[in-house]
């Protein structure tokens, strides 16, 4: 091709030379043949182009110089020509060459630049740097124009017929036999940039990873705080933080334990994926594990390996399959409350995991404290009801037993007395019978303040009876309905009793009121102290067809009834929308209610 492009030329060259002889002289006219020389030397090489350069001389020679067609070669003039043409021809196609050199060697640079840059990009952008190297390879092996090329980050054994360039980290393989200017291509321009890159991607890819468990850190933190914030009830949330320990830590199991005992656990939470039996509400001894470590010291430990331990535990952990383990303390009120483990079938950890543990032990402290305090509250304020109705059922129990029955001894010696004052003793005989009115009306009248103090009745024939009495008094018709099947606990059935003499005199005391309705009832449902306690409890509702518009006044005797109900685990709720009736429903837990008080703790029902 580079042959007949020079000839070519030639051709067209000689053939131009003819009309420009007219205006320019012939011997100015030998600079028409350098284009084609320097177009041969730069496409296809020095040596075709100082061929051309020899044939376009003898072709201006023969044809243009006179005498024209022929050569002397005994004419000194020919071989002067001839000698300028070539060295001229000559120059110009190695400075031809050295701009292609040049060229080409700018084009080579380009395309390792091009491609180490599309190597950045596409490295740095990968979230798994080996997943995209066969990739990068392909592009150094295109870019460089190889047979073939491989990146590895590992090493590999020499083979025959490739040679390893390093990379640190890794290293790059080529074929062996390239040439010389290739290979130094590939260390002086390729090499280097990719090293580079690789270096940065693990640097990158180590950042993101630390991120990406920073963010799953906080995610779960923040979803542990929410149920802290919302005051869950403590089982509920210990089952929370060990799923979120066991997803955040790709631990196999993880156990929230509480202290028993110097030397002793209880599972209270747990989360597994070894399908083993569940553990929960099972006590432990602490003594050989992890466990029995962080009890001992009161800070966070781990346990790579449970070669030569023996306990409870770590013999449960080697059934279960599991070899390594970490664990902090929960800690509340400066006292081990208890322990969160985190356990794994393979060692070892990763370091310093045992003290990200602490970050849930301290949001399980906390909320086990707000519940703890929460729990000795309600206690506390349930013993002072049951206290207050004990010392109401003494008071009753007093006026009924002694004050009573000596007024009505005293009436009945009145009224002996009086019969046997004569009938002539008129005046004597009358203010007899005013003394004995009088201590009658005191008796009917201590008869009443006795029943609101606690009414006999209640504890005689029990909660429907009484409030079926005080439907008889109120001034409105009053329809019961319902009846507890079972015994009630004494506080529940004058929490009840108060309720509803405080509903029936609240809708009493409106004009518009015609009738009203008591509904009692023992339904299905959760204690207002522990919600994750699922217990019977007591509906109580009092609804009447007046005006509506009640609200609940801190002065009123409905916020005190309320304060009774609270402090028993129950709630209350008034509904009063204008011109619809006012309806006030309590339910009251009907266990957990003794002479302590209602005791809210752990339950081990549920995951």
């Amino acid at each position: 091709m580079g042959i007949a492009v020079a000839a070519g030329f030639i051709v067209v060259e000689t053939l131009l030379v003819y009309p420009l002889g007219r205006a320019a002289p012939m011997g100015a006219l030998a600079v028409v043949y350098l284009p084609g020389v320097l177009v041969v030397s730069i496409v296809w090489g020095l040596w075709l182009g100082v061929g051309t350069s020899i044939v376009s001389a003898f072709a201006f020679d023969f044809f243009h110089t006179p005498p024209v067609w022929s050569f002397d070669a005994e004419d000194w003039r020919d071989w002067l020509g001839l000698s300028v043409f070539l060295i001229t021809a000559g120059v110009a196609s190695s400075v031809a060459q050295l701009a292609r050199r040049r060229a080409l060697e700018t084009v080579e640079r380009r395309r390792e630049s091009d491609a180490v840059a599309q190597l950045t990009r596409l490295i740095l952008d990968a979230d798994d740097v080996r997943a995209v190297l066969p990739a990068a390879s392909d592009r150094i092996a295109h870019a460089m124009q190889l047979p073939h090329a491989e990146i590895v980050l590992d090493a590999v054994p020499p083979r025959d017929g490739r040679i390893q360039l390093p990379l640190r980290p890794g290293a790059l393989v080529v074929p062996a036999d390239l040439p010389d200017r290739v290979m130094q291509r590939l260390r002086d321009g390729v090499v280097p940039g990719l090293a580079t890159v690789l270096r940065a991607a693990g640097t990158l890819q180590a950042s993101r990873a630390e991120l990406h468990a920073l963010l799953a850190q906080q995610a779960a933190l923040r979803r542990v705080t929410e149920l802290v914030a919302h005051g869950v009830a403590p089982a509920e949330l210990a089952a929370a933080v060990a799923a979120e320990t066991a997803e955040l830590f790709a631990s196999d199991a993880a156990r929230v334990m509480r202290r028993e005992g110097p030397s002793t656990v209880s599972v209270v939470a747990e989360y597994s994926r070894t399908g083993a039996e569940p553990m929960l509400g099972r006590r432990f001894g602490s003594s050989g594990g992890v466990v029995g470590l962080v009890l001992r010291d009161s800070r966070p430990a781990r346990m790579d390996s449970y070669e030569g331990r023996s306990g409870p535990l770590t013999d449960l952990a080697r059934a279960e399959g599991i070899h390594a383990s970490a664990a902090a303390p929960i800690i509340v009120d400066g006292l081990v409350w208890g322990v969160l483990v985190a356990l794994w079938s393979a060692g070892p950890l990763p370091p310093g995991i045992e003290h990200e543990l602490a970050q849930f032990t301290k949001l399980v402290a906390t909320a086990i404290a707000n519940t703890e305090s929460r729990t000795q509250l309600t206690a506390s304020r349930a013993r002072l009801v049951f206290a207050e109705d004990e010392a109401r059922r003494g008071i009753e129990r007093e006026l009924h037993d002694r004050v009573q029955q000596r007024l009505v001894s005293l009436g009945l010696e009145l009224r002996a007395a009086e019969a046997l004052v004569p009938q002539e003793a008129g005046e004597l005989r009358s203010r007899l019978m005013d003394t004995a009115a009088g201590l009658s009306g005191a008796f009917e009248e201590l008869q009443r303040i006795v029943r609101g103090i606690h009414p006999a009745i209640l504890s005689q024939g029990g909660l429907v009876s009484a409030i079926k009495a005080l439907a008889r008094r109120c001034p409105v018709p009053v329809a019961v309905r319902g009846r507890p099947d079972r015994q009630l606990p004494g506080c529940v059935e004058v929490a009840a009793y108060h309720v509803v003499s405080e509903g029936l005199a609240s809708s009493a005391a409106h004009p518009d009121t015609s009738a009203i309705d008591v509904e009692l009832d023992i339904v299905a449902g959760r204690s207002a102290a522990d919600e994750s306690v699922q217990c019977e409890v007591l509906s109580v509702t009092v609804h009447d067809d007046g005006a509506g518009g009640a609200d609940l006044y801190p002065s009123s005797g409905l916020a005190g009834v309320r304060d009774r109900v609270e402090a028993l685990g129950g709630t209350l709720t008034l509904t009063s929308p204008a011109g619809r009736g006012t309806s006030l429903n309590v339910t009251l837990p009907m266990k957990g209610h003794d002479r302590q008080g209602t005791e809210a703790g752990w339950s081990f029902s549920g995951t």
